[in-house]
């Protein structure tokens, strides 16, 4: 027995040497194939991203929690987005939503430095905020503004956001439709909303949309999925609507809407009453731009009578279907503008001129 366990031994041992003396010569690595240039395609999602990447920027909100035995107060993470640099005097444009609830912001730029946040003005109604930063002006290379007015459903986007807190991820697709509505965290719609199929996912609210010249054409805003994840169905904010709003923000900190001075009725009421589809008023300011026009509202007589009011059916041509529609359309204007209003009541119709007031 002990002498076949000698044998085994040595058998073992030539063995072992045997791979000992191989393993003495290097494990050589495959030859890498030649890779070739790189297609039109790749370069220019390179060079967008390397170009614009700088201007994009991460949002951390915080917000103070007091502790309840010890009233010790902490300041704790609430969420995270993303946003981009608008001008190189610090002013940082993201969603609403995104730093909603929060006490303080933190923005940290491309180059990891983090600078504190200060709220400049938000208008909750199209999910628009903008913060302001003390930074060197060449930390801030401003995003580069294209326009969504001439989109064209299949051309090219890429959205550069934070998704689950990863920094500077890229994504790329296509403009799946245009004019959507989505619904604001005040729940009032917001119109020609841009559909793309880029991957939008928590995290990269706030980011921009761009078009494959790296010109802004939107803000990403929200995705719709069951699970909360990218199904391929993403929305962002157009341009031209982000550019008319955040100057008004940065100007005078909030979004002060054009006003005519109306309260309108619920839909249901001019269906009852026989009137078009529009701004059906119940009610006129004293003073207001809408009293200086000579609209009146729908009221009762003393014998409880319907006495016939008026409806406001367009705005300078434009179809309004309902308050929503006409708020739309003025938040395009400017305060002191004249606008030409196609007013119905009682089966005829007109058209009046009206100066918009403030609603400040």
């Amino acid at each position: 027995m002990t002498q076949h366990l000698l044998t085994l031994a040595c058998i073992l041992g030539l063995a072992a040497g045997t791979v000992n003396a191989e393993a003495k010569t290097p494990a050589q690595p495959r030859a890498v194939a030649a890779r070739g240039a790189l297609d039109a395609e790749e370069l220019n999602n390179i060079s967008v991203f390397k170009r614009i990447s700088p201007s994009v920027v991460h949002i951390t909100t915080l917000s103070v929690q007091r502790d309840f035995f010890s009233l010790r107060t902490s300041e704790q993470p609430s969420g995270t987005g993303t946003g981009f640099v608008w001008d190189d005097t610090g002013h940082i444009v993201t969603n609403f939503h995104v730093i909603q609830g929060g006490d303080r912001a933190t923005v940290t730029l491309a180059d990891q430095s983090s600078f504190p946040a200060k709220l400049v003005g938000a208008f909750p109604d199209r999910d628009l905020a903008v913060l302001r930063i003390e930074a060197p002006a060449t930390k801030l290379p401003a995003i580069p503004v294209g326009t969504s007015r001439e989109l064209q459903v299949g051309q090219k986007v890429y959205a550069i956001g934070n998704p689950f807190g990863l920094d500077q991820t890229l994504t790329t697709g296509i403009v799946s439709a245009l004019n959507r509505e989505i619904e604001s965290v005040t729940r009032r719609t917001i119109k020609g909303a841009i559909q793309t199929d880029a991957a939008i996912n928590p995290g990269n609210s706030g980011g921009p949309l761009l078009d494959s010249a790296g010109r802004l054409i939107g803000v990403n805003t929200a995705i719709y999925s069951p699970s909360g994840a990218s199904a391929g169905i993403g929305f962002a904010i157009p341009v031209d609507e982000v550019n008319r709003i955040v100057p008004r923000l940065i100007r005078d900190g909030r979004f002060i809407r054009p006003v005519l001075g109306v309260t309108s009725g619920p839909d249901n009421l001019g269906k009852a009453l026989g009137a078009p589809k529009g701004v059906l008023l119940v009610n006129v300011a004293d003073g207001s731009p809408a009293a200086a026009a000579g609209l009146k509202p729908f009221g009762r007589d003393r014998s409880g009578r319907i006495v016939q009011g008026d409806v406001i059916t367009a705005v300078d041509g434009q179809a309004v279907a309902d308050l929503d529609d006409m708020l739309s359309v003025l938040e395009t204007r400017q305060i002191g503008e004249k606008v030409t209003l196609t007013v119905w009541r009682a089966g005829q119709t007109r058209k009046v001129a009206a100066t918009l007031g403030s609603s400040d």
